[in-house]
């Protein structure tokens, strides 16, 4: 069994804690000391990954058994029951700005298609795929690349048509759309719609760590979205819309 590691802790077992952070695409180094920088970088990925039960690690910057499962395995498969076929473009009285459902029919496609991780580890062709035009490879969180590759097809795959910059990076993704004028906060009673954009933060409302992904559906006081990197494929995942821990904001491109 793996040792419980804390703050200051140090050894070898550090330096496989490091080197396993390093491998999932968090830039750690191997010195083999527990430090801030390491307990910071455990907590990114206590963030965005599971146990092995499919619920979401606690996040406290300390590495129990549930994390080094986590580090060491695959994400768990999420199963999430809903009332909407992901696999069907939503009513068009749903609304939706058009470049916002053309996005929407590219990650629906993509769902369809079983994207997503090979082997674990944010990697494989489809993450390269969505990662490759922010010049970053696999291993890297993709769930922001998902969501900018989706409207770059949308946009014929040309960058410069797209209604906003490509990125990798959930909250340098919603900073771009804030500049244009295409986001709304929490208070601002906006009710989302097909293609939108949806931002939550992880580990501090105002640090850099993000998640985001695409509006499915606002239906009967629940939201459907289509996400990548909450678990290993593109999946459809639901929220009670009143009751959305973490919620950043919408992003809705008007055109």
């Amino acid at each position: 069994m793996s040792k419980f590691l804390k703050l200051h802790d140090s050894g070898p077992e550090v330096r496989r804690l490091q080197q396993l952070l390093l491998d999932r695409g968090y830039p750690a180094h191997t010195e083999g000391t527990f430090d801030k920088e390491t307990k910071d970088l455990v907590r990114a990925f206590q963030s965005q990954n599971l146990d092995q039960h499919g619920n979401p690690l606690v996040v406290d910057g300390k590495v129990g058994s549930l994390t080094w499962w986590s580090l060491e395995n695959p994400k768990p498969r999420i199963q999430t029951p809903a009332a909407v076929d992901f696999r069907k473009m939503p009513p068009v009285k749903a609304g939706g700005s058009k470049m916002g459902r053309k996005a929407l029919g590219k990650a629906i496609k993509e769902l369809r298609d079983e994207a997503g991780e090979v082997g674990g580890g944010n990697r494989g062709p489809w993450i390269r795929k969505y990662l490759a035009p922010a010049g970053l490879e696999d291993g890297h969180s993709w769930c922001a690349g998902f969501a900018s590759w989706c409207y770059l097809k949308a946009s014929g795959s040309k960058l410069d048509k797209m209604p906003f910059p490509y990125s990798a990076s959930a909250r340098d993704l919603m900073n771009k759309m804030r500049n244009l004028g295409y986001t709304s906060g929490p208070a601002d009673n906006y009710e989302p719609k097909p293609g939108d954009l949806v931002f939550w933060w992880r580990v501090r409302a105002d640090g850099w760590q993000g998640h985001v992904g695409l509006v499915y559906e606002l239906k009967d006081g629940m939201l459907y979205t289509i996400e990548g990197n909450r678990s290993p494929k593109v999946q459809g995942f639901s929220y009670v819309a009143s009751r959305m821990e973490k919620l950043l904001g919408y992003g809705h491109v008007p055109l």
